[in-house]
C-alpha cells in the first residue's frame, strides 16, 4: 500500500438453523444462475453518475437524526455498589483475536470478576499464534491508569501472589453461561476451590441479565478506564498532525482472513486476491449460488473497495474527500477506492518506514482506534469490535457524524438489478432512513437511545 500520497504529493440457535438451511441449499443441485445472481461485484462506476443527480445532492451528514446516542446513566450515575471486603479468588482473562477483540473480552472478564467477587489479573494478549504479535496489556494500555480507575468496581492485580503464582490455573469456560446465577453455581466453586482461575468470557452476549453492579463495572472498564499508553498516545497525535484537516475516517475491512472467515465468494478480483484469500480459506467451505445469495443478503459479506466507494458517493461524499484508511496492511483491492477517492492515506503513507518497523501488529491497530476516535467523522464498513469501540467513544465526546454501511441493503439492491442512478438513490435512501431514527450509529449495551427533542 505504498502507493497511497504523502502530505504536500497529493440468537445462537437461529443462526444455526439458518446455517444448516445454506449449508442444504449449498449441498443442493443448482438451477441455472439467475439474471441477478450476485457474487460480489456489479458494472464498474459510472463516473458521471453522481453528476447527472445534481449538484443539489446532500450529504449523508446534512440528514437531521431524531434521536442521538449517549451514555447510560446507570452506569455513570452515584453511587454504584461496591466489591466486597473479602475477594474469592483471583481471575484472568484468555483475551484472543485482535486488538478490540480482545479489549472486549476484557471487560466482559470484569463483569464476570464483578458478579463472583473477584480479584482480577492483568490478562495476557494471546494474540501470537494467528495475528503474529507477541505484544502484551501493557504494550498498548496504560496499566497504573486502568488500576486506579477500576477502584470501587474490581480489584485489579498485576501479577498473583507469590503463593498462587506457581500453581498451574484451572480453566473455566464461561461461553454457555447465561445468567447471574449459572455464573455462581458454576463457575464460583472452582473459583473458591482453587483461588486462581482462568476463564473464557462471554458476558457481553447476557449482560442483559447480570445485575447493575457487574454491568457498570464492565461499562467503566471498557469506555472510561482503558487509555492508550503514553508513547501509543504521542505517536497517534503525530499521526493525526499529519492528517490533512478536515478529514473522514473509513475502517475498510477487505482482508484475506477476514474474507475466508466470511464465506462468501467474490468474483472479478485479481488473481493475486483470489490467490491470498483461497489459501486464507483453510478448508472453510465458502457458499455460492443459491445459498451465496442467501448468505450476501443477510448482510454477511464484507464490502469490496470498490462497492465502498460507490457507497460513499450515494451518500454525498465528494470525491474530494481526505480518507484516512484505517486498514491493516493486508488490504486487497484497495486501488479500486484510491483511484475514486485520491485523497486516501494511511498510516504506511504517513509515517516513515522505520517508525513503522517497530510497531507490532496490535500497536499499528490502536494508532488506527486513536485516529477514528478524533476524526471529524467515521464510517464503518463492517460493524465489527472496532467500530463499536469507535462509535463508543466518538458519542461519548460528543463526535456525532459516524455511521455504518448498509451491506445487506447494498446485497439486496443489487439482487434485484439495480445499479447506476437507481442504485445511488436506492442505498441514499436505506442509510438516510437509518440515520433519521438511530439505527446507523447503534451502539453497545453501555449506551441509550434518546430522542433529540428530549434532550433539549
Amino acid at each position: 500500500m505504498a502507493a497511497f500520497k504523502r502530505p504536500g504529493s497529493g440468537g445462537f440457535i437461529a443462526a444455526a438453523a439458518v446455517l444448516v438451511c445454506l449449508l442444504v441449499i449449498h449441498m443442493s443441485p443448482r438451477p441455472p444462475a439467475q439474471q441477478h445472481e450476485y457474487l460480489g461485484t456489479f458494472p464498474p462506476i459510472d463516473r458521471t453518475v453522481m453528476s447527472r443527480r445534481g449538484s443539489s445532492q446532500k450529504s449523508i451528514w446534512n440528514v437531521q437524526s431524531l434521536v442521538h446516542w449517549k451514555h447510560c446513566e446507570w452506569w455513570t450515575a452515584k453511587p454504584i455498589t461496591g466489591p466486597p471486603v473479602e475477594s474469592n479468588g483471583y481471575i484472568k482473562v484468555d483475551c484472543h483475536g485482535g486488538l478490540n477483540q480482545m479489549r472486549r473480552d476484557l471487560c466482559d472478564g470484569v463483569d464476570v470478576a464483578r458478579l463472583l467477587n473477584a480479584t482480577l489479573v492483568l490478562p495476557n494478549f494471546d494474540a501470537a499464534s494467528y495475528w503474529n504479535d507477541t505484544s502484551g496489556f501493557a504494550d498498548i494500555f496504560d496499566v497504573d491508569y486502568f488500576i486506579q480507575q477500576m477502584k470501587g468496581f474490581v480489584p485489579v492485580v498485576k501479577e498473583l501472589p507469590q503463593e498462587l503464582a506457581s500453581k498451574k490455573p484451572v480453566r473455566v469456560d464461561c461461553r454457555k453461561q447465561k445468567g447471574h446465577f449459572d455464573y455462581i453455581e458454576s463457575v464460583l466453586p472452582s473459583l473458591v476451590k482453587h483461588q486462581y482461575i482462568i476463564i473464557t468470557p462471554a458476558a457481553s452476549q447476557k449482560i442483559d441479565r447480570h445485575p447493575f453492579y457487574a454491568k457498570a463495572a464492565r461499562c467503566h472498564a471498557c469506555f472510561r478506564a482503558l487509555r492508550l499508553v503514553r508513547h501509543l498516545e504521542l505517536k497517534g497525535a503525530e499521526l493525526l498532525q499529519r492528517i490533512p484537516q478536515p478529514f473522514l475516517s473509513l475502517h475498510l475491512r477487505f482482508e484475506p482472513d477476514m474474507i475466508a472467515y466470511s464465506r462468501c465468494e467474490y468474483t472479478g478480483l485479481a488473481r493475486s486476491s483470489l490467490d491470498a484469500i483461497n489459501a486464507a480459506r483453510n478448508g472453510r467451505i465458502s457458499f455460492s449460488g443459491e445459498a451465496g445469495l442467501a448468505w450476501r443478503k443477510r448482510g454477511k459479506c464484507p464490502l469490496t473497495p470498490r462497492e465502498t466507494a460507490f457507497i460513499l458517493q450515494a451518500l454525498g461524499i465528494p470525491t474530494n474527500t481526505t480518507i484516512y484508511l484505517a486498514a491493516g496492511d493486508s488490504l486487497l483491492e484497495w486501488k479500486d477506492f484510491t483511484s475514486v477517492y485520491r485523497n486516501s492515506y494511511t498510516k504506511s503513507s504517513l509515517l516513515d518506514k522505520a517508525s513503522l518497523m517497530g510497531l507490532p501488529g496490535n500497536s499499528r491497530a490502536a494508532l488506527d482506534y486513536y485516529i477514528s476516535i478524533n476524526s471529524e467523522a467515521y464510517i464503518g464498513t463492517y460493524f465489527g469490535n472496532m467500530d463499536k469501540m469507535v462509535a463508543a467513544m466518538r458519542a461519548l465526546s460528543g463526535r456525532p457524524n459516524t455511521i455504518f454501511l448498509n451491506r445487506r441493503a447494498f446485497a439486496e439492491a443489487v439482487s434485484q438489478g439495480l445499479n447506476g442512478v437507481r442504485l445511488a438513490d436506492y442505498l441514499w435512501e436505506a442509510h438516510r432512513d437509518a440515520l433519521v431514527d438511530g439505527r446507523g450509529s447503534a451502539l453497545p449495551d453501555c449506551f441509550c437511545m434518546s430522542n433529540i427533542t428530549d434532550s433539549h
